[in-house]
């Protein structure tokens, strides 16, 4: 009865549940109906024991680090260091969009805080520059799936901690697919720019302006620097990476660029908190229903149904690409790792697929459903920042999606792209 739990969630999230409820009520009702009192007990329990954990305390604290970067000023500076770059391309101001998203996924690692806070700021000047609202609000959402990609990144310190892998592994893993995805949605901007007529967003920069906007964006780009240099060195762990990320936020903002002031301080650890207590009461809730799939023995009935569509691991690389691309439009990324992960992991490790690889083809595919219809949480946040309707954004994000897509199935298929850079740091053989 209890192989019933994922259907039953499925019909909560299309009938409007919030995503904690649906995985925390589906398996409830079950074993409730079932008479396993104390198997529920245990569910609501572990609810608790998700959270507790050492490594997860770097997501609020990235987090906080993100957002005090952003109230800071920092996003501006990155914006003006990306103008002066690529400002005078065609479609500048998308293809600054692009690579701001790329440099401010180095500071949060959340497309959440990608879309909100370059979206408010270069979405109306989008729009004044002869862009269309809703073209503007698809780049910034289809730039905004590179902010977990690229480290640190959330759900990346998610999957470490359900799979037991190296978090600066899976960091180093994600740098190249991050920049991929990147430079495919600029040649797919250059090639729509053509075609539209988009504008430049300024002339070409002299070498003054370069080295001025570099030096405005010197101690921001240093962020990712200090937390990969800390981890790579052993000089401190990710948890405490992000620790020190927070530190150096709030010391480059009240004191460097003097940016923010004291009195912001509280602000910005309220709204740091409210968003750090969303996710971790997800993986929470996510974890206890992971209880309940173990207590199905529905991952070994899924094992052996895709065993039997097929042994060759290519074949079945294609399918569970499938299968995340579908998950990633209903699931946020976090939860949707740790109820699959420990399921599809297991089964493609014995195929021979590096763990490392199959995780980022996990976190790049989930993460890439941020911005898919119907469902996608950024094509909500992107539609609230601009006034667009999704439904309106969801159209003008297809040819953005297809060149994620397409990245996708090269990192599945070509697995030195995720497996160079830790292999060349020596984490691992």
């Amino acid at each position: 009865m209890l192989v019933w739990f994922l259907p039953l969630f499925l019909l909560f999230l299309m009938i409007g549940l919030p995503v904690f409820f649906g995985l925390l009520a589906a398996p409830g009702i079950l074993l409730w109906m079932n008479g396993q009192e104390r198997d529920l007990a245990l569910l609501y329990r572990n609810v608790y024991n998700g959270m507790d954990s050492f490594p997860l305390m770097a997501i609020p604290f990235f987090m906080l680090a993100g957002e005090m970067m952003n109230r800071g000023g920092i996003t501006m500076r990155l914006v003006e260091f990306s103008q002066a770059c690529v400002g005078h391309l065609r479609g500048g101001l998308a293809q600054v969009n692009i690579l701001s998203s790329m440099l401010f996924a180095g500071l949060s690692g959340s497309a959440v805080a990608d879309t909100s806070a370059l979206g408010s700021m270069l979405i109306p000047a989008m729009e004044k520059e002869g862009y269309s609202r809703r073209f503007a609000a698809a780049v910034t959402a289809a730039s905004s799936v590179i902010g977990p990609i690229i480290p640190p990144s959330g759900i990346m310190i998610i999957y470490s901690y359900v799979m037991g892998e190296s978090v600066a592994a899976l960091f180093l893993a994600g740098i190249i697919p991050g920049i991929l995805v990147g430079v495919g949605l600029m040649m797919v901007t250059s090639y729509l720019a053509k075609g539209a007529d988009f504008p430049a967003s300024r002339e070409r920069a002299t070498w003054g302006e370069k080295g001025q906007a570099s030096l405005k964006a010197f101690f921001p780009l240093l962020t990712p620097v200090i937390i990969l240099g800390g981890i790579l060195g052993g000089v401190f762990t990710p948890t405490e990476a992000s620790a020190v990320a927070v530190a150096y936020a709030l010391f480059v903002s009240l004191f460097l660029l003097r940016s923010m002031g004291v009195k912001d301080v509280p602000e910005v650890l309220l709204k740091a908190a409210l968003t750090s207590s969303v996710v971790l009461l997800l993986v929470g809730a996510a974890m206890a229903f992971k209880t309940v799939v173990s207590l199905s023995h529905a991952p070994e009935q899924l094992a052996e149904f895709i065993l039997t569509l097929s042994q060759n691991p290519l074949v079945l690389l294609f399918l569970i690409n499938l299968l995340l691309f579908v998950v990633g439009m209903f699931l946020d990324a976090g939860p949707a790792i740790i109820i699959l992960g420990p399921i599809l992991a297991p089964i493609f490790l014995e195929l021979g697929v590096h763990p490392v690889h199959f995780a980022i083809i996990m976190s790049v595919n989930l993460t890439v459903g941020l911005a898919t219809p119907p469902m996608g949480l950024v094509l909500f946040v992107a539609s609230s920042v601009s006034g667009e309707r999704v439904e309106s954004i969801s159209k003008a994000i297809l040819p953005f999606l297809a060149v994620e897509v397409a990245v996708i199935f090269l990192i599945t298929y070509v697995p030195a792209i995720s497996l160079f850079l830790p292999r060349l740091f020596g984490f691992i053989a």
